[in-house]
């Protein structure tokens, strides 16, 4: 029988997944000399490290893996999803400073969409949520720039033709007709760059307003915009069945209960 691997990671990955910053900011650590390894300093970030024997400080604290937190952020139109812009427009992690610890979006929403995003310092559950093989749903509302035919919509539940391949089946429904625009609900299963926007020029239109309202059975509800609150342990089990990550931590280190029936808890501001 083969010995069992021991757990190997790249000491950037290491400070990135305990929770401390991004890669970015542990590899300026390293190269400033502020992390030692065994009490030697390093200055590669892609040495490799056994997290069950060697001993890794940050300015002379020991670094430990970071408790699991997820959370819901409503992102606003005009923010992006990285940590950091070079032209200086807002980003979501504007909007998360009092979070209390490193965490990173499951997925993107581009610039100009708004809605629901998951973030999260578990690596583990953001690949498997944002996999398409486990094909997670993610329902959006679509403002679209003319009126559509039921022809156009059954196209979009059958599937369209992209650049990159056909599209899955989707769930496509018609919420109302204002004036000369249809507003829809459109719910996919894979996470292609601007897909529904896409989908819907397929059907010869334009989406004029894009925002994603539920991943899974996790929906937005009531959260304001520009806002965030912490998912509760059944949310995080009920987005990924079967999955043996840890229970979703407050800041401070409190578990998220899920609230009961005519008590609802409280949201993070």
């Amino acid at each position: 029988m083969m010995p069992p691997q021991r757990p190997l990671k790249t000491l950037e990955r290491v400070l990135s997944k305990a929770g401390l910053g991004s890669r970015t900011d542990a590899r300026s650590w390293i190269g400033a000399r502020r992390v030692r390894v065994n009490g030697k300093v390093v200055e590669t970030p892609d040495m490799w490290v056994d997290l069950e024997r060697d001993r890794i400080t940050l300015d002379g604290r020991a670094v430990r893996a970071a408790k699991k937190v997820y959370v819901l952020v409503y992102k606003p139109k005009g923010y992006i999803t990285t940590y950091k812009d070079p032209e200086g427009r807002p980003t979501v992690y504007d909007l998360i400073r009092d979070a209390g610890a490193w965490l990173g979006p499951v997925g993107r929403l581009d610039l100009d969409t708004s809605g629901l995003l998951i973030m999260t310092n578990d690596t583990q559950f953001a690949e498997r949520l944002s996999n398409p093989e486990y094909k997670v749903a993610k329902t959006y509302q679509v403002k679209c720039a003319d009126l559509l035919g039921e022809e156009q919509i059954a196209r979009l539940r059958a599937g369209v033709e992209l650049s990159d391949g056909p599209t899955r089946p989707a769930a496509a429904a018609r919420l109302r007709d204002t004036g000369k625009y249809t507003h829809l609900e459109l719910t996919i299963t894979e996470g292609r760059n601007r897909q529904v926007r896409r989908m819907v020029e397929a059907v010869g239109s334009k989406v004029l307003k894009l925002v994603r309202v539920a991943i899974g059975p996790v929906r937005i509800g009531d959260l304001p915009i520009g806002k965030w609150r912490p998912l509760t342990e059944a949310e995080v089990r009920e987005l990924c069945p079967g999955y043996a990550g840890g229970a979703p931590e407050r800041p401070g280190g409190r578990p998220v209960r899920t609230p009961r029936a005519g008590k609802p808890g409280k949201r993070q501001r």
